[in-house]
């Protein structure tokens, strides 16, 4: 029977975590402060601390640094709020086992105790990313916790183990490619090849020879065999994207290609059974395309089994710390720094910019930030490039509470009641706002 310590100062809720894990088979323990968890930790085996961020007399990472100092690794998750990630993910990079956003979702926490029991013993105190089942198995890329994120990757499990076809629909920078190879990874296609073709790249007259190969001699230029892209994917998968770009007559080619699953190389009269499974994206709407003739709606259909909708970075407000976090250890490896984040004016610059080239704009800043920073926190000086294109709504920021109400309120009616946004309307998480909410007895349903 695991012992798990639960570190929190709210004592109906530490009560309430101690009698269901007690349910759960775990012996669980409480202490209110950091100075008890340090008493009990000495006198008690302890395999596993389950620890508020915000404690009366220090916080997590100060038992963190404790626990560290001592050469004792016991796992450690973090409880935390949504507007304190950005120090749980600055706990992790000490070597927190995980972190878990209040109110805390059982099942979600059954799992990260189960992972952080199994996990093998860290090296103390080393900057490396943890990541947690929200953050994916790559290092190129991240997945994110809000409920946007959470609702596209569910999505994701449920398409992968399929064999339709599927069009990712979103902005440019967005991270569609990262989504056909995790759709990929998670299928029962992952031991083949994974081909990526970028349409928009392709001349007109080279289309077919990218797609279908060629032979020598078949055109002018045509030195060699080569061989196409669906040939290179057979048995696995095949991503297009900008699918929106390819010429009227490619598409006519691709769908006969798609419906017969049988290609012929340009110059060859031999015809190839192949098989791959297509996924597709594009920046484009490709229903107008449709209406205005530049995109056949056979081939739409075709393509469009299933469709992931890639949400902007701007309607993702949870996960924008987590992202710059991300980004900054990637900077920090590349550029052999070792910052440990952002303050708070630049924490709140990164949340309240709208990120109109999204993900890959925000890689680029913070590797540049990462470049000019003195310090080890990047601050606002470092930021420049975020002056322009803040959020609207700064106006509706809460100041007192005479006027919290009505403020509130009206950032509820311009955004229809969709919480979120509203709360990143009103420069709060959206945690804070349903506290509100209850606080003042606004009804939204």
């Amino acid at each position: 029977m695991a012992s798990i310590l639960i570190v929190e100062d709210d004592i109906t809720y530490s009560i309430m975590l101690k009698t269901w894990l007690g349910k759960k088979g775990f012996q669980a323990d409480t202490a209110s402060s950091v100075a008890r968890a340090q008493k009990h930790i000495e006198t008690h085996e302890t395999d596993l601390i389950l620890s508020d961020l915000r404690l009366p007399d220090h916080d997590g990472i100060d038992l963190l640094k404790w626990l560290a100092g001592r050469q004792r690794y016991i796992p450690l998750i973090i409880m935390t709020g949504y507007a304190d990630i950005q120090t749980a993910v600055q706990a992790i990079k000490l070597g927190a086992s995980d972190y878990i956003a209040k109110p805390v979702n059982p099942d979600e926490l059954l799992k990260k105790i189960d992972e952080a029991l199994k996990a093998p013993a860290p090296q103390p105190l080393k900057a490396e990313k943890k990541e947690n089942d929200r953050k994916t198995a790559s290092d190129d890329f991240l997945e994110g916790e809000s409920d946007a994120a959470r609702q596209l990757y569910n999505y994701v499990g449920l398409v992968a183990p399929t064999n339709m076809s599927v069009l990712i629909n979103g902005a440019s920078g967005t991270g569609k490619e990262y989504v056909a190879h995790r759709i990929h990874q998670l299928s029962k296609r992952n031991g083949k090849p994974f081909v990526a073709v970028d349409c928009g790249a392709i001349p007109k007259e080279l289309a077919a020879s990218e797609f279908f190969g060629h032979v020598k001699g078949a055109f002018t230029g045509a030195l060699t065999d080569k061989t196409g892209a669906f040939a290179e994917a057979n048995g696995g998968t095949l991503f297009l994207d900008e699918v929106g770009n390819l010429s009227y007559e490619v598409q006519v080619q691709l769908l006969r290609a798609l419906q017969e699953r049988k290609i012929r190389p340009v110059g060859s009269n031999k015809e190839t059974s192949v098989d791959v499974r297509l996924i597709t994206a594009t920046n484009e709407n490709l229903k107008q395309a449709i209406e205005k003739g530049t995109f056949r709606e056979d081939l739409y259909h075709r393509i469009n089994e299933f469709t992931l909708y890639m949400p902007p970075l701007k309607e993702r407000h949870e996960d924008i710390l987590l992202f710059a976090n991300f980004f900054l250890d990637q900077a920090n490896r590349e550029m052999n720094k070792q910052l440990i984040g952002f303050d708070d004016k630049a924490a709140k610059a990164l949340l309240n910019y709208s990120w109109p080239g999204n993900l890959r704009q925000m890689k680029n800043i913070v590797r540049k930030a990462t470049l000019l920073a003195k310090g080890k926190l990047i601050t606002t000086e470092e930021l420049k490039d975020l002056q322009e294109n803040v959020l609207p709504g700064n106006g509706l920021s809460l100041r007192n509470e005479e006027t919290e109400k009505q403020h509130i309120e009206s950032a509820l009616k311009q955004t229809g009641y969709n919480k979120s946004r509203a709360a990143q309307l009103l420069g709060i998480d959206r945690k804070t706002l349903y506290n509100k909410l209850k606080h003042y007895n606004i009804q939204t349903d």
